[in-house]
């Protein structure tokens, strides 16, 4: 965009782009391109360096009603930035959160909220919630910009499928790494074949619950993790 130019008319192509972006998976898939709405999730790539394609600021580059009408937040954004999907980071790190068929955004963007948490990196499977959607990118508060989003092929180390159930309880497992572990949708869980493939491990209920929300069930395998880690280093 060029410095200096406010733009004033609903039909502006990098508006148009932009409401494209928010509302369309398929156009997000074929540009390589996304938009993340909102002062926080700007300033969250900025600081990790993620530097914006377009900007789009109310009252600086853009008229403030025009952004509010492409703005799909109930309170409509003051900013909204347009990224490359490719500038994001894609290392390959030594523990890995692996999701299988997730189909609700906001459990993707929330497992890579915690990834952020404890250094993890992130794996998709086909047919898993677009992790740049809107509600992902909220969800992830921002740390969609640090952690590395891998492919499905290229998990590390040991694989550790959680399940419900019939599994090795989860506090007696050895979380050397690298390793992965495997999550599945809430009530599909994971194809038997893929499962056998891994280690299975289960987190044991004290209470009347038959199991957790998927991504609770991330973020206490990774805390868990973490803490044998600082145990086996001291």
């Amino acid at each position: 965009m060029v410095a200096g130019i406010v733009i004033t008319s609903r039909d502006n192509e990098t508006l148009k782009l932009v409401r494209k972006l928010l509302g369309q998976r398929k156009h997000r898939d074929e540009t390589g391109l996304f938009a993340a709405e909102g002062e926080d999730l700007v300033e969250e790539a900025a600081t990790a360096g993620v530097d914006a394609v377009h900007l789009l600021v109310a009252g600086e580059t853009v008229e403030a009603e025009l952004l509010s009408r492409v703005s799909t937040l109930p309170h409509p954004a003051r900013a909204i930035g347009v990224y490359r999907r490719a500038d994001l980071p894609t290392r390959v790190g030594e523990t890995c959160l692996a999701l299988w068929r997730l189909a609700d955004p906001g459990n993707i963007g929330t497992l890579i909220r915690t990834a952020d948490a404890f250094d993890a990196c992130v794996a998709l499977s086909d047919g898993c919630a677009d992790p740049l959607s809107p509600k992902a990118l909220r969800a992830s508060a921002g740390a969609i910009f640090r952690v590395p989003l891998i492919g499905w092929g290229s998990r590390p180390g040991r694989q550790i499928a959680m399940s419900a159930h019939a599994g090795t309880p989860l506090r007696e497992v050895d979380f050397s790494p690298p390793l992965t572990f495997v999550l599945g949708a809430e009530r599909a869980g994971l194809p038997p074949e893929l499962a056998t493939q891994c280690h299975e491990v289960t987190i044991t209920l004290p209470g009347e619950a038959e199991s957790l929300n998927v991504a609770a069930a991330g973020a206490i395998a990774l805390y868990e993790a973490a803490g044998w880690r600082e145990g086996a280093r001291t």
